[in-house]
């Protein structure tokens, strides 16, 4: 059911002993991270040490999901507080010859609500969320600066022909033809510290979309000498590395995948490490909340293997699956002088709480009607967080998928676009967090609960695309 959002400017005001100014956000965005990627979380293959060193700073919850299983709807969520069966964007909907399908006009974004707090906002990395001159470009939601990938299929590339600075194209000389001398993700840190130190005296809110480790599997040869011959035999894949579609969306050639992925979330690692460094030496570390995360699981393109890396931290499925190893994400908040140390929170959260907490840390109250419960009591250590009454999601590929989440209990169902009543998984996550063991037989009235909460989590989609064939209340 969608919730009234209420704020908690009493609370805010007296935990965080915001007089002069609000604090500094930066919520930084891994793309198709998975939760066993971090050293933190289990990673044996390579170390993370920036990242663990923000949970060794602050707080690790252990019980995050993402907005959903793929990157666009799943960042809807992130920036409008809305789950996927309430949110506009509930897909994947592509537009030629770049960009993804917008948002309406009016979508109220954190961006928006922080802005009105008196933040400065910016998006550096990938958008996903309107095309170029769209309803939903990043200037026209909420952002008062750009710089990266306005489409996530060109994302997919790391040598590109181009970025965006705001709303203009900046040619990348240095790729031109088949070349590959300009790495987009060192540009777009480049920019994202320069926003930093620019903006050190007021509240900012940077939003860090960071494309890696999502496929290509591309890194700078300094990194990739780190891992090169590490991981047994290498199986190379065979991408597009020239022609009509050379890097508009499929992906090029790798013959190191293993050494790759290694090295591409060790440079990302590195970029973590340089914006905490950047907030040291600008003396507002702090001031300023970072809270790091993934915007699903982990992925099976360009040549990764997931399996080999744990990815999935033996949890069952991938990016594009509903089951833990989709949507299951890590999720760190540091604060210094805020957020203890070293803690650890099994609060049940999920991207749609992110609007809410980061309005409740502002103290601006947000009108729309959202679906997010902030967690600020989980992270100031107070009494008093709100729980969900259930986590929903639903997916539109692949023979449509839906799930959700109640306490301990997890229900899943698959192929609902051609069998909207095909028999519901059902699975008891504090026992089996694998989800091996279908328990839908066994509890009949649990699972005729969550068939009714099914239906009742979700309004039909605006888009058609975006809906099933079974039943959905409006």
């Amino acid at each position: 059911m969608i919730r009234s959002f209420v704020t908690f400017t009493a609370v805010v005001l007296t935990a965080l002993s915001i007089t002069a100014r609000a604090p500094n956000i930066i919520f930084i965005l891994a793309d198709d991270l998975g939760y066993g990627d971090l050293s933190a979380l289990g990673q044996k293959r390579f170390k993370t040490p920036h990242i663990d060193a923000l949970a060794d700073e602050g707080m690790l919850f252990t019980q995050c999901y993402s907005g959903s299983t793929v990157c666009a709807p799943s960042r809807c969520s992130l920036l409008t507080g809305l789950h996927t069966g309430h949110a506009f964007v509930r897909g994947n909907a592509e537009v030629q010859p770049e960009g993804q399908s917008s948002m309406p006009a009016d979508t109220v974004t954190v961006a928006h609500l922080l802005k009105k707090a008196g933040y400065k906002t910016a998006v550096f990395g990938k958008w996903g969320l309107g095309a170029p001159n769209s309803d939903s470009e990043p200037l026209k939601m909420g952002f008062d600066r750009f710089y990266g990938y306005n489409c996530q299929r060109l994302a997919h590339h790391y040598y590109p022909y181009f970025l965006w600075d705001n709303n203009q194209r900046e040619i990348l000389w240095g790729n031109v033809g088949v070349e590959c001398n300009d790495y987009a993700p060192d540009l777009i840190q480049a920019q994202t510290l320069r926003f930093i130190e620019e903006n050190r005296d007021k509240p900012f809110f940077c939003y860090y979309a960071i494309v890696q480790p999502h496929a290509e599997m591309f890194a700078p040869e300094s990194y990739m000498r780190k891992f090169r011959g590490k991981f047994g035999e290498e199986k190379a894949y065979r991408g597009t590395d020239q022609g009509p579609m050379f890097r508009r969306g499929p992906y090029g050639s790798q013959s190191e995948p293993r050494a790759a992925f290694a090295a591409m979330v060790s440079l990302l690692d590195d970029d973590v490490g340089e914006i905490t460094a950047k907030l040291r030496e600008l003396d507002i570390d702090k001031d300023t909340l970072i809270i790091f995360t993934s915007d699903n699981g982990p992925h099976r393109e360009g040549g990764h293997d997931p399996e080999y890396f744990n990815s999935s931290a033996s949890q069952r499925g991938f990016k594009r699956d509903l089951y833990e190893g989709g949507i299951h994400v890590p999720m760190i908040a540091r604060w210094p002088g805020k957020i203890r140390p070293s803690t650890t929170t099994d609060h049940l959260t999920a991207f749609w709480d992110i609007l809410p907490t980061l309005t409740d840390i502002a103290g601006v109250a947000a009108s729309e009607k959202i679906d997010g419960i902030s967690f600020l009591p989980t992270l100031m250590n107070h009494s008093g967080q709100r729980q969900h009454d259930y986590l929903y999601w639903e997916f539109h590929e692949q023979g449509g998928r839906v799930a959700l989440r109640q306490g301990k209990w997890k229900a899943v169902r698959y192929n609902v676009a051609t069998r909207p009543n095909a028999p519901l998984e059902l699975y008891d996550l504090s026992t089996d967090p694998g989800e091996t063991n279908n328990l839908a037989a066994q509890h009949p009235e649990l699972t005729a609960r969550f068939n009714t909460l099914l239906k009742e989590a979700r309004i039909p989609s605006h888009t058609p695309k975006f809906n099933f064939p079974g039943p959905a209340k409006r």
